[in-house]
């Protein structure tokens, strides 16, 4: 048994994003798995750190307090969300700008180039949606949003591995090829993959 939070990052509540982190969770849950769920949708807090210093960080609302808490308690950490404009939605990143912070998430040493991270044990799976079909994301754009979530994200504090699934071309999809795609969530979901 692993325990899995799965996390709709579209900001929207009902979402195509909202469908497959729903998916993913069901075939954890059949499969056997604990499974917490959140909605950044109805997440209630100020995505804007407002600050520039880490010692004055602005205290955690109640809602990014249980998102932390869940964080912590996981194993494996799924996020559905849309890929806008190269990069994830504004409220995501405010997510991570908020809630991953020195002391709870990674530690500077004094001395040394990288942080001690402290989310390690942890692993990740993406979903990403986009209009942009796979080969231009990978190829021609060179996929900057992997890079950012994997290297100064996710592995900057201990979360690795991080795969990724890219559900595309959402715009010219078909309803059969979403249905397919929310099925390959929910196989993903009941392997904690």
């Amino acid at each position: 048994m692993t325990r899995i939070l799965v996390l709709n990052g579209h900001p929207k509540t009902d979402s195509y994003c909202g469908a497959l982190a729903a998916r993913y969770a069901d075939g954890a849950i059949k499969a056997g798995h604990a499974v917490r769920t959140r909605d950044l949708g109805a997440l209630d807090f100020d995505p804007d750190f407002h600050v520039s210093d880490f010692k004055k960080a602005p205290p955690l609302e109640p809602d990014l307090q249980a998102f932390w808490d869940d964080l912590v308690w996981c194993e494996h950490l799924v996020i559905a969300h849309p890929l806008w404009w190269g990069g994830m939605p504004a409220k995501l990143k405010g997510l991570f700008d908020r809630v991953l912070l020195p002391g709870k998430a990674f530690n500077y040493i004094k001395g040394k180039d990288l942080p001690e991270q402290l989310l390690k044990g942890r692993s990740a799976r993406i979903l990403l949606t986009s209009d942009t079909p796979s080969i231009y994301l990978n190829w021609l754009y060179g996929f900057g949003l992997k890079k950012q979530a994997n290297r100064q994200i996710l592995n900057f504090c201990g979360i690795r591995p991080s795969r990724w699934t890219q559900f595309a071309s959402m715009i010219k999809s078909t309803a059969d090829q979403r249905d397919g795609w929310l099925r390959q969530a929910e196989a993903l979901g009941a392997r904690a993959a």
